[in-house]
C-alpha cells in the first residue's frame, strides 16, 4: 500500500506565491543574483520555455513560470502592473537592498526606518514584480505605534 502523501509538502507553507513573468530563465538569473534565490527545480515546456520553476529564499518557496497567456496567465508587464508585492525580511536590509539595487532592481519608496518598527523600502524587478525587503528594528507597544502612526498620517494631511 503506498504511503499517503502529506497535505502540504515537506518545505513548503500554507501560502506559496507563485509568479508569472515574461521571461523565466532570466527572471531565475535576476532573483539569484538580487535576493539570493537558489533554484530549487524548473520543469520546461516542448517549446523551452519554463511551465512551472520553485525558488527557495531564505526560508520561504516561490513558484514561477513563463508567461501562457491562452491559459490566462500573464505578467505584471503585460497587464500593465501588479496590485500585488512581496514582503522579505532580511537580517541585514542594507545589504540586501544594494544587492537587488545592482543586480537591476529599480527603487520604487527608498529605504527608511518605518514608524511600525521596521526598516524597509520597495523595489520593482525587471519583470514588474514589487518586493518590499525589510529588517524589523524595533519592537513597539500598541501605543507606541499608535502614537508613530499619528505622527507619520499627521504629515500627510493636506495645508490650506
Amino acid at each position: 500500500m503506498p504511503k499517503k502523501a502529506q497535505a502540504i509538502p515537506k518545505g513548503y507553507h500554507t501560502v506559496t506565491p507563485s509568479l508569472v513573468v515574461a521571461g523565466a530563465a532570466k527572471a531565475i538569473d535576476f532573483y539569484k543574483k538580487a535576493l539570493g534565490a537558489e533554484e530549487r527545480m524548473r520543469f520546461p515546456g516542448p517549446d523551452g520555455t519554463i511551465m512551472h520553476a520553485e525558488l527557495q529564499i531564505g526560508d520561504s518557496i516561490v513558484m514561477l513560470g513563463d508567461e501562457m497567456p491562452e491559459q490566462g496567465g500573464r505578467g505584471p508587464k503585460s497587464i500593465g502592473g501588479t496590485p500585488v508585492s512581496f514582503f522579505v525580511y532580511r537580517d541585514n536590509v542594507d545589504a540586501a537592498w544594494k544587492q537587488a539595487v545592482d543586480a537591476g532592481a529599480t527603487p520604487n519608496m527608498p529605504l527608511a526606518d518605518q514608524f511600525w518598527g521596521d526598516r524597509t523600502g520597495c523595489l520593482e524587478d525587471p519583470f514588474g514584480h514589487r518586493w518590499w525587503l525589510a529588517q524589523h528594528i524595533q519592537d513597539l507597544t500598541p501605543e507606541e505605534l499608535q502614537k508613530g502612526a499619528e505622527s507619520f498620517f499627521s504629515q500627510m494631511q493636506p495645508t490650506s
